[in-house]
């Protein structure tokens, strides 16, 4: 196991953290506790150091399972993360009502990095707003946080805006070798490393989506590279090649894929990846845009819509399906993460999106063939 230092303080964080989003469940849908603990116990024990959970996991079950986990282990050499249902936040009251509650779920007297989860520029307003960074630095004098974070799920001037406004420490950002400008992207780690904020990484194979479904012309570029490693560990060597990055998040729910993990994280050093292996990432992200059918850059420009469609969304999980030759999945992403109101469905024609969007795509169009997909 590699591990790096945060940037404004002494913590030796293992490159490779344990993200708790994806736990193995059992056929009811809960969690498989014994499984789970094999799984984290293991990566412990093999140098992983850094886990990550939140208040909304698993229905909520998530903070209580790693709480079992830390008082099975010496407290002392991990980093447990969580983070504050910003969402559930209504009154100045409920960030201690929240932070004392997720305390006793983890069964320990202090997180060591605390998140305030999934900020968008919005939302970060209301939560300046009820006292949130007030909050987070008295319970860090308190000692019930030793550090101070967020997650982020926006563009990039709302990245901006957050990082310069807030007590921070450090952010969690969602990066893959796919989605290298989406959200705060690139240069969002460039513009936090300038700011002296520690950098964790979310996502890095897309949810799974880059370790499966492989094009054969994909593959075909593949073979030209000198690391041998199957799609999922090529995934995680593009986030470690960053400098600035400290630790990379996996959702891992097999013992197969904490091995595999685990050994490529005493491999990837940062800066490793040499200019011609950096150009088949660029080959291959090429083909998968190719794969595309509608040629949104998700620029947001046809928002509001009047009818309170989720354009840019909608049609991203639409190219998704097409793109990673998944329809049942996208289907139910499409199902989970688009609200009712805001499906293809709701679209009535009204044409207010085509003059707006600079790709000129006929926005109504595409909507009735999303809502003929994914109704199927």
């Amino acid at each position: 196991m590699q591990f790096r230092i945060m940037p404004n303080n002494d913590d030796r964080l293992s490159i490779l953290g344990f993200g708790l989003m994806r736990l193995p469940v059992k056929e009811d849908g809960n969690i498989n506790e014994s499984e789970t603990l094999s799984l984290l116990h293991y990566a412990f024990e093999n140098g992983v150091n850094y886990f990550d959970t939140a208040w909304s996991y698993h229905q909520g079950k998530n903070e209580p399972l790693l709480g079992r986990f830390l008082r099975e282990i010496d407290r002392s050499k991990v980093f447990a993360a969580t983070k504050l249902p910003v969402w559930l936040v209504k009154s100045e009251a409920d960030f201690d009502t929240f932070l004392n509650s997720q305390l006793e779920h983890l069964q320990t007297d202090y997180i060591d990095y605390y998140l305030m989860h999934g900020l968008r520029g919005e939302s970060w307003k209301e939560m300046q707003k009820l006292g949130a960074t007030e909050f987070l630095l008295k319970a860090k004098e308190a000692g019930k946080i030793r550090h101070i974070g967020f997650s982020f799920h926006d563009d990039f001037p709302a990245f901006q805006q957050i990082a310069d406004s807030g007590p921070w420490e450090f952010c969690q950002l969602q990066h893959n070798w796919f989605d290298v400008y989406n959200e705060a992207g690139v240069r969002g780690i460039q513009y936090a490393s300038a700011k002296g904020l520690g950098i964790v990484i979310m996502e890095p194979i897309m949810g799974g989506k880059l370790a499966g479904n492989i094009p054969s012309e994909a593959e075909k570029i593949w073979r030209q590279s000198r690391f041998a490693v199957s799609p999922a560990v090529r995934a995680l060597r593009f986030v470690w090649n960053y400098p600035q990055v400290q630790v990379v998040l996996s959702g891992m729910n097999k013992m197969e894929q904490v091995h595999e993990n685990i050994n490529a994280a005493s491999l990837a050093e940062a800066n490793s990846l040499p200019p011609e292996e950096l150009k088949l990432y660029d080959q291959v992200r090429q083909i998968y845009k190719n794969k595309m059918v509608v040629h949104c850059t998700g620029c947001g420009y046809c928002l509001p819509c009047p009818n309170n469609v989720a354009i840019p969304s909608v049609l991203g999980i639409y190219n998704d399906a097409h793109m990673f030759g998944d329809k049942k999945r996208h289907q139910m992403e499409y199902n989970f993460f688009i609200k009712a109101e805001q499906k293809a469905d709701q679209c009535t024609k009204c044409g207010t999106c085509l003059s707006r969007c600079p790709q000129k795509i006929d926005i109504p169009q595409e909507m009735e063939k999303v809502k003929a997909y994914f109704s199927e």
